[in-house]
């Protein structure tokens, strides 16, 4: 989308380290995996001189514009949201005021952060956004967000469309019916960029599959080999689907196959791999530091025009 984009679109990229912190997180840590996952966005081809690429806390208009939507935004809906739930293991019925099953572990900000996620996109008066498809839902609230603000002051605030991602959802190693996740207790559930070629074979080679003879793509029945199936097809250089993917591995045996992913894996990641590890040991990650920044300074300047207008229809 980057290189494909005309010259007048806007791109920016914000690493969201105040959602991070609904979960409690090691201070020396989360400071660590900031900084990775900016390698890790540089890495993947993303050019600082196109983009604007940022961590949310340094722009404080993000947080400024969450309360202001919190104060139209429903409780309702939030409370029908899916990610607090599946967070804290509850089921897709659970409501936000059943002390009994929250248990008084649902925390304000985890239940409250689709606002601040809705305020990271309107924000920038953002036409487009790019997610998963875990992530649909918390688009229609952004959209939801914007409604109500515009209806109680005005037009100010834009309604993005949803991007769906071809790469819809990349499930997990040791369980397939979850998504791949990097707060997953289990690190062999999940492949890294930076995972070197002998550590991708051990986590895929230890990867759920089931005793069922050959190769075949059926995410009901057989949610872990289907899975290895869309990953193999994602990385696959003549963009076939997991089906024709399926059809070429059919003989295989699992261990063959298994092999046949993890070469595919170890190979679409290793420019990238390459990449990350120059950028984070190259003189101490000074270039990172440059890159967030400059980042801040252009994100706040586009974050500032829209809080102009947001704070003289309200009367702030």
């Amino acid at each position: 989308m980057q290189n494909e984009a005309a010259p007048s679109t806007q791109l920016l990229y914000s690493i969201v380290d105040l959602h991070a912190i609904t979960i409690r997180q090691d201070a020396d840590q989360l400071r660590r995996w900031k900084r990775e996952i900016l390698a890790t966005l540089l890495a993947s081809g993303l050019d600082p001189d196109r983009c604007t690429i940022f961590y949310q806390s340094t722009v404080p208009e993000h947080t400024e514009l969450m309360w202001i939507l919190s104060c139209t935004a429903s409780v309702g809906h939030l409370s029908r949201m899916t990610q607090w739930k599946s967070k804290l293991a509850l089921s897709n019925e659970a409501s936000a005021l059943d002390f009994a099953n929250t248990k008084g572990k649902l925390k304000l900000g985890l239940f409250s952060y689709p606002v601040l996620q809705a305020a990271d996109i309107l924000l920038y008066k953002t036409t487009h956004v790019p997610v998963g498809e875990d992530q649909v839902q918390h688009l229609e609230f952004a959209r939801e967000c914007a409604d109500q603000f515009n209806a109680a002051y005005g037009q100010v605030l834009v309604k993005p469309q949803t991007i769906l991602s071809t790469a819809k959802r990349v499930m997990s190693l040791k369980e397939p019916q979850l998504k791949m996740s990097k707060s997953h207790q289990d690190p062999r559930s999940r492949i890294h960029i930076n995972d070197d070629p002998q550590l991708i074979s051990d986590k895929i080679r230890l990867a759920l599959t089931d005793s069922v003879k050959g190769v075949s793509y059926d995410p009901v029945n057989r949610p872990g080999v289907s899975n290895l199936l869309d990953i193999r097809s994602y990385l696959d250089g003549q963009r076939r689907t997991p089906e024709e993917v399926a059809k070429s591995c059919h003989a295989m045996s699992m261990q063959e196959f298994k092999v046949e992913v993890t070469n595919s894996i170890s190979e679409g990641l290793a420019s990238i791999r390459d990449k990350y590890n120059s950028l984070m040991n190259s003189g101490g990650g000074r270039f990172l530091d440059e890159v967030a920044v400059d980042g801040s300074i252009k994100a706040r300047r586009e974050a500032e025009k829209t809080m102009v207008a947001v704070r003289q229809v309200i009367g702030l």
